[in-house]
């Protein structure tokens, strides 16, 4: 569209005024900004694959120490202790799947968490489509 109207004003005669008016006209329509250069992204670039920590698979270090509990760089897992040592809650944690609502007692402070989080998500469900 600018080279168009630079063209028609072409064809009209001009005075200086005029031609300073095209001038800058030319210089404001014809200055396109670059596109900004990505830095790391782009179609020729290879994507490093993420390494995982090294999987342990001697089975005696396996039973004889807490493999993966160091957080340090430097340092030696910690060895496990007898089961006398640890305390008697640890054995009675429930690491099963979480209950559902009709397995927990109304009155616990689990159900009404519960209740409120599958109402919630059952709310989300229904308002998923609605436009404002």
């Amino acid at each position: 569209m600018a080279l168009h109207v630079l063209h028609s004003f072409k064809r009209l005669n001009l005075t200086s005024f005029n031609e300073r008016f095209v001038n800058v006209l030319m210089i404001q329509t014809c200055g396109y900004a670059k596109k900004a250069a990505t830095k790391g992204k782009g179609k020729g670039m290879v994507k490093e694959a993420l390494k995982g920590p090294d999987v342990c698979k001697d089975t005696v270090r396996l039973c004889t120490n807490a493999v993966g509990v160091n957080i340090f760089k430097q340092g030696e897992d910690p060895s496990l202790k007898p089961k006398e040592e640890y305390p008697e809650w640890l054995f009675q944690l429930d690491l099963g799947p979480p209950r559902k609502l009709n397995e927990l007692d109304p009155d616990s402070w689990e159900y009404w968490k519960l209740l409120r989080k599958e109402h919630i998500w059952r709310h989300n469900k229904l308002h998923k489509g609605k436009k404002m």
